[in-house]
Formats: C-alpha cells, sequence, structure tokens
C-alpha cells in the first residue's frame, strides 16, 4: 500500500473533539450544526454568545472568551467567515470589521459522524430483509433499465448501492452486538428467556429472506452482459459529471472507476470471486452459528433452572418430614436415613447386595473395601505395566463388517438409480437414512457453481437442471417430505 499525501497529514478540523476548551468548542460547533439543519447557515458572534449564555454551564462566559473561541475554530477549518459589510456607515466601522460564521463542509461532516458516535447504543441496528427484496428487484431490471433515459438510470443506481450498504453496514453491526461481551453476559442471564424465541424468529426471519432471494441475486448478476453493466456505468458517469458544483473538480476516470468498483462488490458480495465463498454464504454460516448459540445458551439456563427447581422441592420435601419427627432420637434416625447412610455419596464403588429384603440391615452384609487415595497434587497412582494386547484379529473382523455394511448401502443406494438417473419425483417409499443421503448428495452439487460433485466411492454426478421450480412429495417411512423436483445424473465410470 502507497500511503497518499492526504493520509499523512492532520487533519485539523478534528481537533475540536480533544483539545483544551473542548468544553466550549464543541457546544459552538453543536450549536452551528442545529441551526444548519433549520436552514440558518450564518451568525454572529453577538447570536452565538447569548445562545451559549442560556445554558448555565456558560454563567462566567465572556465575549471576549467567544471571539478567541470561534478565531480558533475559524483557524482549524471547522468555521468559514464573511465580513458583514450591509451596516457599514463609517470607515471605522468597517476598520472594525463585523464577521458572519458558518459551518464548513468538512465540519458538518465531522458533527454528524460525532452525533452518529453519540447515538450508537441508542438506535441499535437491525436486519432488514426487505433490503434483500428490493435488491432483488433492482437487479431483475437491469438490462430494461437500459432503455430509461439517464436521470432514472442514475435514480436507480443510488436506490441500489444504499440498499447494498444498509444491508451489508447493518449486518455487520447486528452481529457486532449479538458477539459482544454484553451479550455474551446477557445470554447466560435467565431473563434471556423471555426474548429468546423473539430473537431466534427474528433472525430465521432473515435466514429465510437469505435463502429465498441470494440465488436470485447471483443468476441475475451472472447473467448480466459485460456490455450492459458497462453502458450502465458509463451513462452513471455522465450523469454525474454533467451535476454542477462549486469549486470542485471532478475527473470522469475517477467517477467510473468508483463506480466499477462499487458494481464489483454487489457482484463479489453475493457470488464470490475466483472460486471464493461468498459473503452472502458466510453471512448464512454467521446467522446459523448465532441461532445455535443462543439455542444453547438457552436450553443451559432450563437446565440449571430445572435442577434448581427441583432441589428446592426435595428440600421442602424433607424440611416437612423433620417438621413432623415427635423427638430427637427420631430426627436422627431420619436424618441417618436422608443424607446417607444406606448410600453415602462420599463413598464410591460397586455396592453389589447379595440380598434386597428390607429387614436385612446393613451389618448384616458383607463388607467392601474402598481405597481412598491422597487428594494433593503431588500423589499419582503407579501404573502397572502390561504387554502389548494384539488386537489384529479384533480389528479385522471389525472392518470386513464395515466394508459388509458399507456394500450393502452401496447395493441399497444404486437400486434406485434408473438409467444412471435418480429422479426425486420418481422415487418410491424411502428410509431416513436413504433420504438423508439424497440430500447430501444434493447438497454438495449445489454448493459448486457447476453443480457437479463426487459420491463417497468417487462416482462423479451433476444435477440435471438447478433451477427448477416444479415441486415433488418425497415418501419416506418416517413422513413425507416437500422439495424441489430435482435430478441427479451419474456419469459413465471410465
Amino acid at each position: 500500500m502507497i500511503t497518499e499525501e492526504k493520509l499523512r497529514k492532520p487533519m485539523l478540523e478534528a481537533k475540536y473533539l480533544n483539545v483544551e476548551n473542548t468544553d466550549r468548542y464543541r457546544p459552538i460547533i453543536r450549536l452551528f450544526y442545529l441551526k444548519y439543519e433549520k436552514l440558518k447557515y450564518w451568525m454572529y458572534q453577538e447570536e452565538v454568545y447569548e445562545e451559549l449564555k442560556e445554558d448555565p454551564y456558560f454563567t462566567d462566559y465572556t465575549p471576549e472568551q467567544c471571539q478567541q473561541d470561534l478565531a480558533a475554530l475559524t483557524a482549524w477549518g471547522n468555521l468559514v467567515t464573511i465580513q458583514d459589510t450591509r451596516k457599514v456607515t463609517t470607515i471605522e466601522e468597517f476598520k472594525n470589521k463585523k464577521f458572519r460564521y458558518q459551518l464548513s463542509e468538512s465540519a458538518v461532516e465531522i458533527e454528524r459522524m460525532v452525533i452518529r458516535v453519540e447515538n450508537l447504543f441508542i438506535e441499535g441496528s437491525s436486519l432488514e430483509p426487505t433490503l434483500l427484496e428490493r435488491l432483488r428487484i433492482s437487479l431483475g431490471k437491469v438490462e430494461e433499465i437500459t432503455r430509461e433515459n439517464d436521470e432514472k438510470i442514475y435514480g436507480w443506481w443510488n436506490d441500489l448501492n444504499n440498499d447494498f450498504i444498509r444491508l451489508n453496514q447493518n449486518y455487520q453491526d447486528y452481529m457486532r452486538e449479538l458477539n459482544s461481551v454484553k451479550a455474551e453476559e446477557m445470554m447466560k442471564t435467565r431473563e434471556f428467556l423471555v426474548f429468546k424465541d423473539r430473537l431466534i424468529e427474528y433472525l430465521r426471519s432473515f435466514v429465510k429472506s437469505l435463502q429465498v432471494n441470494v440465488s436470485v441475486i447471483e443468476q441475475y448478476l451472472r447473467g448480466v452482459r459485460e456490455e450492459t453493466v458497462q453502458e450502465i456505468l458509463q451513462k452513471v458517469t455522465e450523469y454525474e459529471l454533467s451535476i454542477p458544483r462549486i469549486d470542485v473538480e471532478v475527473d470522469a476516470q475517477m467517477i467510473y472507476d468508483k463506480m466499477s468498483g462499487r458494481w464489483n462488490s454487489i457482484f463479489e458480495w453475493f457470488s464470490g470471486k475466483d472460486g471464493t465463498e461468498s459473503e452472502a454464504g458466510k453471512v448464512f454460516d454467521t446467522t446459523n452459528e448465532i441461532i445455535r448459540k443462543i439455542t444453547r445458551y438457552a436450553t443451559r439456563i432450563s437446565e440449571m433452572s430445572n435442577s434448581g427447581s427441583n432441589r428446592r422441592e426435595e428440600y421442602h420435601k424433607v424440611a416437612v418430614m423433620f417438621s413432623k419427627c415427635q423427638t430427637i432420637q427420631e430426627a436422627h434416625r431420619l436424618a441417618a436415613l436422608v443424607f446417607g447412610v444406606e448410600k453415602p455419596l462420599h463413598l464410591k464403588g460397586e455396592f453389589k447386595r447379595e440380598t434386597d429384603s428390607i429387614n436385612s440391615g446393613v451389618f448384616d452384609e458383607k463388607p467392601h473395601i474402598v481405597t481412598v487415595a491422597p487428594r494433593v497434587r503431588t500423589y499419582k497412582e503407579k501404573t502397572k505395566r502390561t504387554g502389548i494386547i494384539d488386537r489384529s484379529r479384533e480389528k479385522e473382523e471389525m472392518r470386513l463388517a464395515t466394508i459388509r455394511r458399507l456394500e450393502e448401502e452401496r447395493k441399497l443406494l444404486k437400486s434406485y438409480i434408473q438409467d444412471s438417473r435418480l429422479v426425486f419425483s420418481e422415487l418410491p417409499v424411502i428410509e431416513p437414512q436413504v433420504r438423508d443421503m439424497f440430500l447430501l448428495w444434493l447438497s454438495k452439487a449445489l454448493e459448486n457453481k457447476s453443480c457437479r460433485a463426487k459420491t463417497e466411492d468417487g462416482q462423479m454426478y451433476y444435477i440435471e437442471k438447478s433451477d427448477v421450480t416444479e415441486q415433488c412429495i418425497l415418501q419416506c417411512t418416517d413422513g413425507t417430505f416437500q422439495m424441489p423436483a430435482y435430478t441427479i445424473v451419474f456419469e459413465d465410470e471410465e
């Protein structure tokens, strides 16, 4: 990376955020920004001073300090000044120079960013499935949009890029929040169970939108002719150049490169680059992982809650039993029974009784020897040295059994393949394990652009029509499964 000269220079416009007297500079800039939003661009020093004096914090604020602050902000490039000569009647008044102040363009953008940073935790982020739908609709018009005038093409281009930027940024922000330390701690609390289902449903609706729209968007992008893309970029560039700008020089090649980079970003996000996984695929995997993590946390919390509840019930029952004891001796006998005389929890071992008679006491049983090891870090039990046991026979038997099982499974799967074709709409009632294997073949092929893959035994196959719209019902012994009517074609083995 070659560092440009502008990256090596300090940005004086941001200096007011972190210097001495920033407690005065920031309110002044915020005042100008609020006036800017109300289309009041110019302010006199007296107006700034009067506005600040309304705040109790500026009780001791003086006009001289106000003038110094405005001068500093002007020197840093935050304010633009112009001398007001409309009310000048004498040379003396002209020499005193009464100025009007206005926020500079860079100061406006910096203050916007500051307000955005201040409200990050208030505004929050979100997932918008509608953005995917809008992108799908916009890209579906990519061929016909070239027949419109330049203004409509420019509007279509801006809507497409704005939706894409919002989708990408909102998703990143939302995933950052879900993976934050604060979110991790919240997921471990019982209060999380209250809105766990809502959160999972929210994420699943986004995943569903991904499944429905991403593949269609990818087909649109791959089906667009290069000539169409070049025509759109050229017209957008020309329209951008035609917009009147004051004191700004624009370069046609620079604008074209920027527009081309935006189109490439959209293409790579949905379709990938050089055979790598697309960002849309990574988004799908990340969202599903978040759902699984939430489910794991919720299950753990439920188990802990149930365990605690059962234990409370047991303690309450025992307390009631003790309250009914008439004498201390009766309480002692109950305590001996409840707290482990029959099965002491602090002693481990296989206590095998010779009789199940309730009339047989513990002292009538044969003794059981328990070896207690020292509970210190330095203690280590001696290991008995034994010779190497020959298990080659068992291994060979296991290997042959595995081969037989795999061969039976292979014959079963091939029995459903007719004339090197596996037609899902023509399958009879099948077992769940057969269905799982067929669906595994489908998923492996659909993950590749060529829709080709290999079976476990090296047989090449491909999906005849990956964009099939016809549906079929797959009959299974454990129920029915609705799916697209795919057909898998197996290639002849060479």
